[in-house]
C-alpha cells in the first residue's frame, strides 16, 4: 500500500494549468498531456460511447469487475515519460486498491492498472503511435485499441521500454481471448465491438 500524495498546486504545473483551462472552456473536451504535449479529443459521439458500453459487458461476464479488480472509464494514468504527462484511457481494468496510488489532477499511479483500453476518434494516430509508446513506458501490461478507422481491434502485451514487444491485430470474425493477468478469462468479439463503434446507418 502506498499513501496518497498531496495535491500541488497547478500554479507550479503550467501545462496541467492549461489543460485544465482548457477543459474548463471547452466542455465534454479530454485534455491529456504525453511527451510534454497537450493532447485534445473530441467528445464521445453515440458509436464510440456505444463501443464503451459493449466492451464493459465481457469484463463484467468474466468476474474481472469484482472483489480484486475493477473496471472504469475515463480514469486519469500518471506518466513517467514527463513531469506534469498524463492519460485519460476509455477503459481501464485496475486493482481495487487504485485509490491508494493517487497522484495529483485526478491521476493515479500505473501501479494498479492491469489493462487500457482506447476506442479510436478522429485523432486516432494518438492512440496507435504516441499512446503506445506512452502506455508501455509506464509498463501497462495490457493495452487494446478499437481501431475504428480501419476496423480492426489490436492487442499490445510485454511492454518494454518504449514499445510492447508483442503487437497482434485482429479482424472481424476472430474471437480474441485477453491475457490471463487480468485475473479471468476475457474474449471479445472483435466484429461485434467494431459493429457498435459504427455508425447506424439512417434512411
Amino acid at each position: 500500500m502506498s499513501a496518497a500524495s498531496a495535491e500541488r498546486p497547478h500554479s507550479d504545473r503550467p501545462l496541467i494549468a492549461e489543460a485544465n483551462r482548457l477543459m474548463d472552456r471547452n466542455p465534454g473536451y479530454r485534455f491529456e498531456i504525453i511527451g510534454g504535449q497537450i493532447l485534445a479529443s473530441p467528445p464521445r459521439d453515440a458509436p464510440h460511447s456505444r463501443a464503451l458500453t459493449r466492451l464493459m459487458r465481457p469484463f463484467n461476464t468474466a468476474g474481472v469487475d469484482g472483489d480484486e479488480a475493477e473496471v472504469l472509464q475515463g480514469i486519469g494514468l500518471w506518466l513517467p515519460s514527463g513531469t506534469e504527462d498524463y492519460a485519460i484511457p476509455d477503459l481501464v481494468v485496475v486493482d481495487t486498491d487504485a485509490e491508494e496510488h493517487y497522484v495529483e489532477n485526478n491521476c493515479y499511479e500505473p501501479a494498479p492498472f492491469r489493462l487500457v483500453l482506447e476506442v479510436t476518434s478522429n485523432n486516432w494516430k494518438a492512440d496507435l503511435q504516441t499512446k503506445v509508446t506512452a502506455y508501455a513506458n509506464a509498463k501497462i501490461p495490457i493495452y487494446v485499441i478499437v481501431d475504428r478507422k480501419h476496423q480492426r481491434l489490436h492487442v499490445l502485451t510485454e511492454p518494454t521500454r518504449d514499445e510492447y514487444a508483442t503487437h497482434r491485430i485482429h479482424a472481424p470474425g476472430e474471437v480474441v481471448t485477453l491475457p490471463d493477468s487480468l485475473g479471468a478469462k476475457v474474449t471479445l468479439d472483435v466484429a461485434e465491438i467494431l459493429e457498435a463503434g459504427r455508425p447506424k446507418q439512417t434512411s
